[in-house]
């Protein structure tokens, strides 16, 4: 993955430049101490947090266990300075936690607030601190707030301190003076959230349909912002939006620039399923904070445009949008979810094998896999995810020797626009970003085509969508099932852009303003 982070000092960019990467604010699995010598000897991605497990267990447990911070630094190679800055964020956590066992009712707001300005200097995001003091990200973030801790914000110096720089290029961190100035151009204002690292399933795609994005607002007069964190991408080179926040897609991140710059719209559709899954949390945060169109207390309305966060969670929700689609008559190939092992096995069996497995909410294709029967499922369960209420495993009949096809299009609600209908060269269940597709499909019927569209219309229509669509599904003996549906940007958007000469993002963008398909010339 392409990530980085920004900070007033080393130590202070190294928590949000790993809270980038996911799974990194959880604990990790315990290691041998074979393996973690292995792994402070070795340069390797895992590095960083072998080196924090080893001065953890060492401040835990104590002596004879973990490693000193003079051993981690002769293991690694990697000087003292380094690894003291990693063994205080360590401290910070033992006195973090310390405060959440005590947590005194009268006193435990007030020694929390000790302890904040310090962690989030380091970089502590409030989930984070609430993991370690007990405390939901909701009450820290609410302590924090009443306390006046809040970030301030550094422009990035892009001419190396050689002479001043005014570049809009922003970073975030807890230090007194704050170098961003709020626009008070009478010009509307929308933040647009990109991508973030490059990774299996998301790449450059999604930052055409972002850079598009921009180039329609700005085409409409307005001013655009986006918060990315991905070095390697056009959408953080600094000119090319109107402002740009190098800060991690988190929903304290997000919330945090809203609430400080007060944006008229924020556009999610455009970073894919990351900046996707910020959508109902957004919305929430935004409503609960008093900046939302909900419940606004201050003349500041940042409202989520395009399709509503609600519609969005029906097609990610398997149960939610199995209901939608029967309710629709259209066809789904069987499926199911389960939240523990037992009932997988349970729903495997009633749709027969092979099934596909994947965990909900996820970027395309992460720990998808196909099995073929109760060992391999029981493997799946046991080594690939962790089964639970809150993330339940999707499992779908698998349709063998069908023909996989993708739909891009955009909806304003009530028209749908088709840019272009590809059919997969490999067969269904080669992952969409692994295959290749071509335009116009080669072997479709004419009858399965009719039926293709005139499902895009229907759910694009039944789920208000407001923007970009994406739809996958397989013709199978002539019968049309849907696979998924994806409100969103899709990895194939820029290829059916050139192909057909259709600007889909651009074209979302405005439909998201407002606009009508039939008004852009496009219905």
């Amino acid at each position: 993955d392409v990530d980085k982070g920004f900070g007033a000092g080393w130590g202070s960019e190294s928590e949000p430049g790993c809270g980038s990467e996911p799974g990194c604010g959880s604990e990790r699995e315990k290691r041998s101490e074979a393996e973690l010598r292995w792994l402070l000897e070795t340069p390797t991605d895992e590095r960083i947090f072998a080196i924090y497990e080893a001065l953890k267990r060492k401040q835990e447990q104590g002596q004879g266990q973990g490693f000193s911070v003079e051993e981690v630094a002769e293991l690694s190679g990697i000087d003292k300075f380094f690894i003291k800055k990693i063994a205080k964020i360590v401290e910070l956590e033992g006195k973090l936690k310390e405060k959440g066992r005590e947590r005194e009712k009268e006193r435990e707001n007030r020694d929390l607030v000790g302890n904040l300005r310090e962690a989030k200097r380091l970089g502590f995001s409030d989930e984070r601190i609430g993991a370690l003091t007990g405390r939901s990200r909701e009450e820290v973030s609410d302590i924090r707030r009443r306390a006046g801790v809040l970030p301030t914000y550094k422009m990035v110096d892009t001419c190396a301190a050689e002479f001043e720089a005014k570049t809009p290029y922003f970073y975030s961190c807890y230090e007194t003076e704050c170098e961003l100035k709020p626009s008070q151009s009478r010009r509307k204002k929308i933040l647009i959230v990109g991508a973030g690292p490059i990774r299996i399933g998301q790449g450059i795609e999604f930052d055409y349909c972002t850079v598009h994005a921009v180039k329609a607002l700005k085409e409409e007069g307005i001013e655009a912002h986006i918060i990315n964190n991905n070095p390697e991408t056009v959408s953080t080179d600094y000119d090319t939006s109107d402002k740009l926040f190098f800060e991690p897609l988190t929903l304290e991140d997000v919330v945090n620039v809203v609430e400080k710059e007060g944006y008229d719209g924020v556009m999610l559709q455009f970073g894919g399923q990351t900046s996707v899954n910020l959508a109902v949390p957004l919305k929430r945060e935004l409503e609960r904070l008093g900046l939302g169109r909900g419940e606004a207390k201050t003349k500041t309305k940042t409202v989520i445009l395009g399709t509503d966060p609600e519609k969005i969670d029906v097609a990610e929700d398997r149960e939610r949008f199995s209901k939608f689609l029967r309710r629709l008559g259209i066809p789904q190939a069987d499926s199911g979810y389960a939240t523990s092992a037992a009932e997988a096995r349970e729903v495997a069996e009633r749709i027969g094998f092979p099934v596909l497995v994947r965990p909900s909410y996820v970027l395309g294709g992460r720990a998808m896999e196909i099995v073929h029967d109760e060992d391999e499922l029981a493997r799946y369960i046991r080594e690939a995810v962790r089964v639970s209420k809150e993330k339940p495993v999707l499992i779908d009949r698998f349709l063998e020797k069908a023909t996989e096809i993708d739909v891009d299009a955009v909806c304003d609600g009530e028209e749908v626009l088709i840019g272009a209908v590809m059919e997969h060269i490999e067969e269904a269940g080669v992952h969409s970003g692994d295959s290749a597709c071509v335009i116009p499909p080669q072997s479709l019927s004419a009858e399965v085509l009719a039926t293709v569209r005139d499902y895009v219309r229907r759910i694009a229509v039944g789920l208000e969508i407001k923007g970009l669509l994406n739809i996958q599904m397989a013709a199978k003996d002539g019968v049309v099932f849907v696979l998924e549906v994806n409100p969103r940007s899709s990895r194939t958007i820029p290829f059916v852009a050139k192909a057909t000469g259709i600007p889909l993002a651009k074209l979302a963008a405005k439909v998201m303003l407002g606009h009508k398909l039939q008004e852009l010339g496009s219905a």
